[in-house]
């Protein structure tokens, strides 16, 4: 620990969330994406679901992520390897362990690697990094687990609504990290939450939680900044996905064709997003 942190430039990074398939890493990636992209980077994600659907918890078949890569400058992909890495358990340790760069950034969540946890991982030792063969990485322990529990103890939510909260606890810690602004990560909870003042209020308060963590702990020898982007060209910007890309694109492909739409999918995470996108659009003939 050290009492001052430096504030180091660069021009761009690559963070990947990762953890089981219900830890809430592709909302925590997202918004961080989108944090970013307000503040004036330029960004480009990847969402990586699990193939195997309902996989125990903790095991390497049911590990998720998201990857986003930022910087002042124009960006192409989603990046090859991770600079950062927020690994929720040994599962998501172990799996991403191979798109790690050098002296990378580890942030795990101490309370998730217990014997039990790394067994499900299939380690056959109580140290995964030197098993994975990590020694260059700078592993940054956090029990973010009980301090969730800790900072909701008042909210009167079971233990499993509690636990769900803690990817914002990571986020708020990545978003001190990056100076990232917190005020539009909460109106987005707010948002999305809108149903559910009780769940938003908890999920804000654990983002909360993370960045003052990052802040008063000095958890890092350095914060670091990506300066928005020098010229950004004056126009009107959408936020487009994979699928919302592929969706215009059946529908422009239609258009070009002369033809109705018809989409016949099975409605599961995350070819979803595709369904929904074409039903709101029948005035097109879909």
């Amino acid at each position: 620990m050290t009492n001052d942190t430096k504030v180091k430039r660069i021009d761009q990074v690559v963070v990947r969330f990762s953890g089981d398939s219900g830890d809430g890493m592709q909302l925590t990636g997202t918004i961080f994406s989108n944090l970013s992209a307000i503040f004036g980077n330029e960004i480009s994600t990847f969402p990586d679901y699990p193939a195997e659907i309902r996989a125990p918890q903790g095991s390497l078949n049911g590990v998720s992520g998201f990857q986003v890569h930022l910087g002042s400058k124009k960006i192409y992909t989603p990046g090859d390897k991770a600079d950062v890495l927020v690994a929720m358990n040994p599962a998501a340790l172990k799996v991403n362990a191979k798109f790690l760069k050098r002296n990378s950034i580890v942030i795990i969540d101490t309370d998730s690697f217990q014997k039990s946890d790394l067994e499900k991982a299939k380690f056959t030792t109580d140290n995964p990094f030197e098993e994975l063969h990590l020694t260059s990485v700078q592993v940054i322990d956090v029990p973010i687990t009980s301090m969730v529990k800790d900072g909701l103890s008042d909210f009167g939510m079971d233990n499993k609504a509690v636990v769900r909260c803690k990817n914002m606890f990571a986020l708020g810690l990545v978003c001190w990290l990056f100076d990232r602004p917190l005020e539009q990560a909460m109106e987005m909870l707010s948002t999305k939450f809108a149903k559910k003042p009780l769940i938003a209020q908890a999920n804000i308060k654990a983002l909360t939680d993370g960045y003052n963590y990052g802040h008063n702990t000095h958890t890092f020898a350095s914060t670091y900044r990506i300066e928005p982007k020098e010229q950004t060209e004056k126009g009107f910007y959408i936020d487009v996905n994979g699928n919302k890309a592929a969706a215009y694109g059946l529908i422009a492909a239609a258009e070009k064709a002369g033809l109705e739409l018809f989409l016949g999918s099975y409605p599961i995470t995350p070819a979803t997003d595709i369904l929904q996108e074409l039903s709101a659009r029948k005035e097109l003939g879909v």
